[in-house]
């Protein structure tokens, strides 16, 4: 006798087959032919590889020394790009410093010559010892003149720098001292003061010093030298007229047949220093 459900009942019970099997269970549903087990499975892997980011410390240093370099090569780039003083220079201001350039290198060449000469003169005198103290007295003029010990006249310019602002501080009075002796300047004074190798400017704009003496506008520059090379060092683009000129004072150059500079300085004797002659 078959079962048969009934309304009542609280169960349900599956219908016996007449031959007493129960019926086949319904089939499962079959995986999603878009995704895989093994595919899901394998991007899960590579999120989880990917995020949260693991970096070692090895990593991190190369990193790092990567940025260092790049900030450096930055600025670099920079540094080479920023406009020079001589990037917008005119053709002839160009021709000018190269000019220049030619008679610094002239200087030393002439230089060398005279010191082959004497040289020469002193190997083929008949009298040596006098021809020795005809130079030695030449170089102590020399150094007399490089010391401020002694007077000095030559060819050269007047350099005055009127300032009525204040604004011309030490520095810029430095920058033109050593601007006129690469040119090749032998001798300098400026208002009254010798200068020599240990000069030192101090004080700041309208209360400057010359080796601790007060000097006052306009200063009053006398140089001896190849005006041909004073001249121009003092006016190439950037130089030391255009930086005047930017702080509102003017410098006027002039060129003379002869210059006295008859500002001198003691003779120190030193007090540690000795000669190592014998």
């Amino acid at each position: 006798m078959s079962n048969e459900q009934h309304p009542g009942g609280g169960h349900n019970h599956r219908r016996e087959r007449s031959d007493g099997a129960l019926p086949p269970e319904a089939p499962a549903p079959a995986p999603s032919p878009d995704v895989r087990p093994e595919e899901a499975s394998g991007r899960q892997r590579l999120r989880s590889g990917l995020w949260p980011p693991r970096v070692s410390r090895a990593q991190l240093i190369v990193a790092l020394l990567l940025f260092v370099l790049g900030l450096g090569l930055a600025i670099q780039v920079r540094s080479n790009s920023d406009n020079s003083a001589l990037r917008g220079a005119r053709q002839e201001d160009l021709v000018r410093i190269l000019d220049e350039l030619d008679n610094r290198t002239q200087r030393l060449e002439d230089e060398k010559q005279r010191l082959d000469d004497q040289r020469t003169e002193l190997e083929n005198s008949s009298d040596q010892a006098e021809e020795a103290r005809k130079q030695t007295l030449e170089k102590e003029r020399q150094l007399g003149i490089l010391a401020g010990t002694v007077a000095a006249h030559g060819p050269g310019i007047t350099l005055t720098i009127s300032d009525p602002s204040g604004a011309v501080e030490a520095d810029m009075l430095l920058d033109t001292i050593q601007e006129l002796r690469a040119a090749g300047a032998e001798a300098i004074q400026i208002n009254g003061v010798r200068v020599v190798a240990n000069t030192y400017f101090s004080g700041d704009g309208g209360e400057l010093k010359v080796d601790g003496r007060k000097i006052e506008a306009p200063y009053a520059f006398k140089v001896i030298g190849k005006p041909q090379d004073l001249e121009p060092a003092l006016n190439i683009p950037g130089g030391v007229v255009q930086t005047l000129e930017k702080e509102q004072a003017t410098a006027e150059v002039t060129r003379a047949e002869d210059i006295v500079v008859d500002a001198l300085r003691p003779a120190k004797q030193p007090d540690y220093a000795r000669s190592s002659s014998r």
